[in-house]
């Protein structure tokens, strides 16, 4: 095994997703108020453009694909209401730390897995801007340095659980399906990862499974777990 692909929300980055949601719409919501936009339509057209996102078919980045979805509820205002929402990621949106948990052992076994000459890749889903995804791995007591690539919606243009977003990574880093390991939370957009070839492990602390899947075939349990799983290929290399 020469990589490790991680998920951020409910993985690296405990938290009740739906919670999370909930809060992090309502601080939208706040800052946007005072600027015209309306809780509702702001809130629809944000999950419209997530959907364009989850949509895309590579051609281009899924920031130009939500912006092109997201602009018409801004008007003439749409470099103003842009200037708004990176200063939301910037101040408000760190508010939402609060409601997620932390777990010492999700750093600790990314760390080990580097001093091991892994690859570390942070295969989180790419609907936010660096800026949120880069302080939520802060949250998770990481630096984005720790990873050789982090996919946020400026620099990839597919989306879980499109098979076309594992293999656009594959392909940045030169790396074989054979050679990886997919760790997450969710059974449809983390273990979709086995089809290609990867190696998977469903980290069940937050699990998602909305489609029911039987979650038998899968490595599966806790951050001990996982680090049992780990144990052989993590140890630092000499020298």
């Amino acid at each position: 095994m020469k990589a490790v692909l991680f998920d951020l929300d409910g993985t690296l980055l405990p938290m009740d997703e739906k919670l999370f949601t909930r809060v992090y719409f309502g601080y939208l919501a706040e800052k946007l108020a005072p600027f015209g936009f309306e809780k509702k339509a702001l809130i629809d057209a944000v999950w419209r453009g997530t959907a364009a996102m989850v949509r895309n078919d590579g051609s281009r980045t899924n920031e130009e694909v939500f912006w092109e979805d997201f602009a018409p509820l801004c008007g003439d205002k749409l470099e103003e209401s842009r200037a708004l929402i990176d200063e939301f990621y910037t101040v408000d949106f760190q508010k939402c730390r609060e409601h997620c948990g932390f777990t010492p052992k999700a750093a600790e076994i990314v760390r080990s897995l580097k001093a091991a000459g892994m690859t570390v890749v942070l295969a989180t889903n790419p609907i936010f801007p660096a800026i949120a995804t880069q302080s939520r791995i802060r949250w998770a007591g990481l630096s984005p340095d720790d990873f050789a690539l982090v996919t946020t919606y400026e620099n990839i243009g597919f989306c879980k659980p499109n098979l076309d977003y594992y293999r656009e990574i594959l392909r940045r880093l030169d790396l074989s399906a054979q050679d990886c390991l997919m760790v997450g939370n969710n059974t449809d957009e983390d273990m979709i990862a086995a089809q290609l070839g990867m190696k998977v492990f469903l980290l069940t602390d937050c699990m998602i499974n909305q489609s029911g899947a039987d979650i038998s075939g899968y490595p599966h349990g806790d951050f001990k777990a996982l680090e049992d799983y780990l144990e052989p290929q993590a140890k630092p290399s000499a020298g």
